[in-house]
């Protein structure tokens, strides 16, 4: 091979999932001793050399993984969570403890999460990062102390991370862009809400759709975004200023997860009924809002995936050494009216069991 293999190769190669090559390489009692030695024989052929010095690291005590997330508004963010904690459990890694670090605000709380995990010394961290600018410092300090970050959710370029774990943000923002051109059909305003415009994600979803906008319905006028700092009040007030200073607003596209306040805004104003509102991921209150046709999409952002995939990036780095990609990003999926209950039997599949359903959901790509 032209490259070290990994556990996934092994995988592909016998035809089995990584969790169980981890569980084989390991010795664990819960993997037949056919399959071990099937798996035995692969890495062998394959010239499958793990990190040895991480292996004796983990066989003499627990790893230490800080998760360090937003407390969120909605279920994104537990469901990022969710799916960092059932990758684990997939992989039976008992010898895997994992910190929660969870702030309700961006800012001096996420930062002073970031500063606890290192000073703690733990072997590496999940993080979402809101300021590129703000946490080189603290990169370099999580470098200089050998402990790898994966980013969920959203990048922060030159800060020297192991990876970043996303859906594709040039593609949520262009696809609500023209699926909101298309619907409304008349020429206009158009807003778009965001937490702030440092956050990588964030940004690049208003560029792409401001982008796409301008070149396929030119008659339609991008304003400048909404900042609302993941505040539900601010998020209400700003929506009812630009409602208010703009008449002949035709739609809103909401990249957050503040759509609740933004629809009260609408709906306060009187003008639920003339707007077009394209939100962002999938929560039961927003399901009543594409029921009723209040909302005309919404882009699921798939979180649970991010998180198992963030935990699966740091883990087999930490263990074997391999580093991954350092972009790993999907495609978002559009959820309307008539694939909703389609995509809410999913959800809730995953929810109850995600061993069971992790290959299928795979091979479908709904996880």
């Amino acid at each position: 091979m032209s490259k070290k293999p990994t556990i996934v190769d092994i995988a592909k190669a016998v035809g089995v999932s990584t969790a169980t090559v981890s569980r084989a390489l390991h010795n664990h009692p819960n993997v037949t001793n056919k399959t071990k030695t099937r798996v035995l024989q692969m890495a062998k052929k394959l010239g499958f050399k793990p990190n040895l010095a991480a292996r004796y690291l983990a066989s003499r005590r627990s790893l230490r993984i800080s998760v360090n997330t937003l407390q969120g508004t909605t279920s994104f963010w537990n469901e990022v969570r969710t799916g960092i904690e059932e990758e684990r459990k997939s992989l039976d890694l008992e010898s895997v403890q994992l910190e929660y670090r969870t702030y309700p605000q961006l800012g001096d709380e996420e930062f002073a999460a970031f500063e606890e995990a290192v000073k703690t010394g733990v072997d590496g961290i999940i993080s979402f990062p809101s300021n590129p600018d703000s946490i080189k410092p603290l990169m370099r300090w999580a470098g200089g102390q050998k402990i790898p970050v994966v980013y969920v959710a959203t990048d922060a370029p030159g800060t020297g991370r192991l990876a970043v774990v996303s859906v594709d943000t040039f593609a949520s923002g262009a696809l609500a862009a023209d699926l909101m051109g298309r619907i409304t059909r008349r020429p206009g305003k158009v807003a778009v809400t965001l937490f702030r415009a440092a956050i990588t994600e964030h940004a690049e979803k208003y560029k792409a759709f401001r982008e796409t906008m301008s070149r396929l319905y030119p008659a339609n006028q991008v304003l400048e975004p909404i900042e609302d700092h993941d505040i539900d009040r601010i998020a209400y007030e700003k929506t009812r200023k630009v409602i208010s200073e703009h008449p002949d607003l035709t739609g809103i596209y909401v990249t957050t997860e503040a759509s609740m306040p933004v629809i009260q805004a609408a709906r306060d104003a009187g003008a639920l009924e003339k707007l077009t509102i394209v939100t962002t991921d999938l929560f039961p209150e927003l399901v009543k809002q594409l029921r009723t046709g209040v909302v005309a999409a919404t882009i699921y952002q798939r979180p649970r995936t991010q998180g198992r995939m963030a935990f699966r990036a740091l883990y087999q780095y930490l263990i074997e050494g391999e580093k991954p990609n350092s972009q790993i990003t999907f495609a978002p999926h559009l959820v309307m009216r008539g694939n909703l209950d389609f995509f809410l039997e999913r959800i809730e599949g995953e929810a109850q069991s995600p061993r069971q359903t992790s290959k299928a959901r795979s091979s479908a790509g709904f996880n």
